[in-house]
């Protein structure tokens, strides 16, 4: 499958550099306070943009990539806390599907995670694009985890709440803004994928681990991405 224009999504600075430094005929505009850098990488046609941290920030940047950019498909890259048991600092997720664990309407008889009155509240990521990025991972580290890619907007830092998320959710990392992009995407008939490197446990110890792994948990999310784009047709 051919892709088109794409659409590489970091939430923080340290998650696109990478590619910023890397793009050719990069060209800067701004919208809603977000600054896109259109460009080529790899010869294909991408735009690149820091959304800033959560969901609604994630939703509005993922729309205006559609509405205004045209991308056809969406990666979204960056950090995440594990809360699958068997994942380290620096692993690898790649999502099969995405939830907002935050999305709480149990009071009204809903299971935790459902958005009421809306045909699914899990959104399933792209085969394609999956596929393209567990076979980068395994190449680059030997191994991926494919796996539920939880979103809410709170920083996770309890083991109590880890257990929940991984027995209840069957999460296998936590972060911020990937379900709210899979929404957007799914909202819009656009292929998508998040892809996320383990920068913490969200477990307590994420003021030691969090600061010194986000800089090498973001390069390893920027080369499976590297890897995917050489690959796209």
């Amino acid at each position: 499958m051919t892709y088109g224009k794409l659409g590489v999504i970091g939430a923080m600075k340290e998650e696109i550099e990478l590619f910023h430094e890397h793009m050719e005929q990069v060209r800067e505009s701004a919208k809603a306070g977000i600054t896109f850098y259109e460009g080529v990488f790899h010869g294909k046609s991408i735009v690149l943009c820091k959304s800033g941290v959560g969901k609604v920030n994630a939703a509005v940047t993922t729309q205006i990539l559609i509405d205004t950019y045209g991308v056809e498909a969406v990666i979204f890259t960056g950090v995440a806390g594990a809360v699958d048991p068997s994942l380290n600092v620096g692993d690898i997720v790649v999502s099969t599907e995405c939830l907002q664990h935050d999305m709480d309407v149990t009071a009204l008889g809903f299971p935790r995670g459902t958005i009421p009155y809306e045909a699914t509240s899990v959104f399933a990521a792209d085969t394609g694009l999956r596929s393209a990025a567990a076979g980068a991972s395994r190449e680059l580290f030997g191994a991926v985890k494919e796996g539920r890619v939880l979103s809410g907007d709170q920083f996770i830092a309890s083991r109590e709440t880890v257990q929940l998320l991984h027995k209840e959710l069957q999460g296998a990392c936590v972060e911020m803004e990937g379900a709210a992009v899979a929404q957007a995407c799914s909202m819009n008939g656009i292929p998508f994928v998040i892809i996320r490197s383990m920068s913490d446990k969200a477990d307590g110890s994420a003021h030691v681990n969090f600061a010194e792994f986000t800089v090498q948990a973001s390069e390893n999310s920027y080369r499976i991405v590297d890897q995917i784009v050489k690959r796209l047709p």
